[in-house]
């Protein structure tokens, strides 16, 4: 930890970085002093910057209450990586085709979905639990909820190919729940803020409206959260199968996945027993770090990422940071940057070069190895993986 902030009238926010921006930090302020903030405060990664209301690399840790922006709108975001029976030595010389492959076989962007007749099958539960939520809730109806499973989305998600310290071959991807998550989001935010113009609730920021527990919209907002996470794991299993079997095309060996590392969310709320308590953690661009708990650090299309293992730190609430997080905004990296800069940063990495992916340029992110320095009371490190692919919805 690097720095603890106690204002009066406030809990404590408990920092893991010496370099947190004046919108970022006033956001934090913001969040300590909502009453049903539990008593150990706000954890703040390594990987912060602003977001919506909260920011994004925070957890926050509620009785009796849920704030929906703090949750946001990618529900279920989060990543899953597997390790092959490959070594760097059996990938081919050039990884175009491979990347075209996937590029054709994972819808990709922000509408990407599958054509009617390649629809991946939702499995009954998951359809059952939605068709009841939307019936109660329709303005959370979406006509693309099977069409997007199993889909990229756009942005900061990215399907990877990565070499380990050991040269051994690993998938890495990262994705959420897709256009149905978004909706359920915005949905339950809204209706939020409209309950607290109802009863006069007052609050630094509209988008920390919140539902009390044991209403029928914290119950409904709950089950609507738990369906998209489900989902957003469902999203990321369907991928991988497809990423798998792309690779099985261009690699004439036989290989098997010899370790699945993760498949977790790093936007999502559920209730945890910390200093004694049930409590509601949020983790807003962060994952679990239990003591064991295997994780997920990405950097950028340019950097390492790495695979880690919990320490349990209590004071994070068992947690650490969900990738390098952005020092600046996608459109500050656009006037920053220039195309040349994206080829000489991506060096070496099999990538889509163009201006479509100008704000991801690997310079538009923190220094991933910084972050990791600064969590090394959260972490251990277990692989260092180096992307030699990477595939972006754009």
């Amino acid at each position: 930890m690097k720095q603890v902030i106690q204002d009066e009238g406030a809990r404590p926010i408990k920092i893991w970085t010496d370099e947190v921006e004046d919108t970022a930090l006033q956001q934090l302020k913001n969040i300590a002093r909502l009453p049903f903030i539990a008593g150990n405060g706000v954890a703040c990664m390594p990987d912060v910057h602003a977001g919506i209301g909260a920011t994004v690399g925070t957890v926050i840790a509620t009785d009796k209450a849920i704030v929906p922006a703090a949750v946001g709108v990618d529900i279920g975001c989060g990543m899953n990586a597997v390790r092959l029976s490959l070594k760097a030595r059996d990938l081919p010389d050039s990884l175009t085709e491979i990347r075209h492959q996937i590029e054709r076989d994972v819808p990709l962007g922000t509408g990407g979905a599958h054509q009617p007749g390649r629809l991946p099958a939702l499995h009954a539960g998951l359809h059952e639990r939605y068709a009841e939520l939307a019936w109660k809730h329709r303005g959370i109806h979406n006509k693309n909820m099977h069409a997007q499973l199993g889909t990229l989305g756009s942005g900061n998600h990215f399907i990877e190919l990565c070499i380990d310290e050991a040269q051994d071959v690993w998938v890495m991807l990262h994705s959420g729940s897709r256009g149905v998550g978004n909706l359920i989001g915005r949905y339950f935010i809204e209706r939020a803020k409209k309950r607290m113009e109802q009863y006069f609730i007052s609050l630094p920021d509209r988008d920390l409206a919140y539902f009390p527990e044991d209403t029928h919209d914290f119950n409904d907002y709950v089950e609507g959260v738990q369906w998209a996470q489900d989902y957003a794991l469902e999203n990321r299993r369907v991928m991988m199968e497809a990423v798998v079997a792309a690779l099985r095309r261009h690699i004439p060996i036989d290989f098997t996945i010899t370790q699945e590392a993760i498949n977790c969310h790093h936007n999502y709320v559920q209730k945890e027993n910390h200093f004694g308590r049930n409590l509601w953690v949020t983790r807003k661009g962060a994952i679990r770090a239990r003591e064991g708990d295997l994780g997920i650090i990405p950097g950028s299309m340019g950097q390492r990422s790495y695979i880690v293992r919990g320490k349990g730190n209590l004071q994070s609430y068992c947690s650490c940071s969900h990738g390098a997080g952005r020092r600046m905004s996608r459109a500050e990296a656009r006037r920053r940057f220039q195309l040349a800069d994206l080829v000489a940063q991506t060096e070496g990495v099999e990538c889509r070069k163009d201006d479509a992916v100008l704000d991801e340029i690997p310079g538009a992110y923190k220094d991933i190895d910084g972050v990791m320095e600064n969590q090394r009371d959260l972490v251990e490190v277990v692989h260092v993986l180096k992307q030699v692919l990477c595939v972006k919805g754009a």
